[in-house]
């Protein structure tokens, strides 16, 4: 399950990111209510995930494949096309990620070892 709440901040991140520009110095309502939205809606995710997944790895992920896929949402959306040079970069994270998500035996990796702490009950004073 944690992995579908990363996905989903991802998605909101990349949504809010690509709205940036188009909120135009957030003079646009519709684009700027999408980047507070977006990345509200990610931040939350990524707190639920954190629960599971090391915050090392979270980050990673969620850092890589964002910009990644920022990257491709900048091509789609507003033509901004990059050159080979800055394809290969890209292309590395993306690889990066992959042996990240694929080396979940890594005792790093392995996040039956994220010990939380009890909670503990607020007391309330009575006068």
């Amino acid at each position: 399950m944690a992995y579908l709440y990363l996905l989903a901040a991802i998605i909101a991140e990349v949504a809010a990111t690509s709205a940036l520009k188009a909120a135009g110095e957030f003079t646009r309502l519709v684009p700027s209510l999408i980047v507070v939205a977006g990345y509200g809606i990610a931040f939350y995710f990524l707190m639920l995930v954190m629960r599971t997944i090391l915050v090392g790895i979270t980050y990673a992920v969620w850092s890589g494949l964002d910009m990644v896929l920022v990257t491709v949402t900048g091509a789609v959306l507003y033509r901004q096309i990059l050159d080979l040079p800055a394809m290969i970069g890209p292309g590395l994270i993306v690889a990066g990620v992959a042996v990240i998500i694929c080396s979940r035996k890594a005792p790093a990796c392995r996040s039956d070892r994220i010990q939380f702490p009890p909670r503990r009950r607020l007391r309330h004073s009575q006068p």
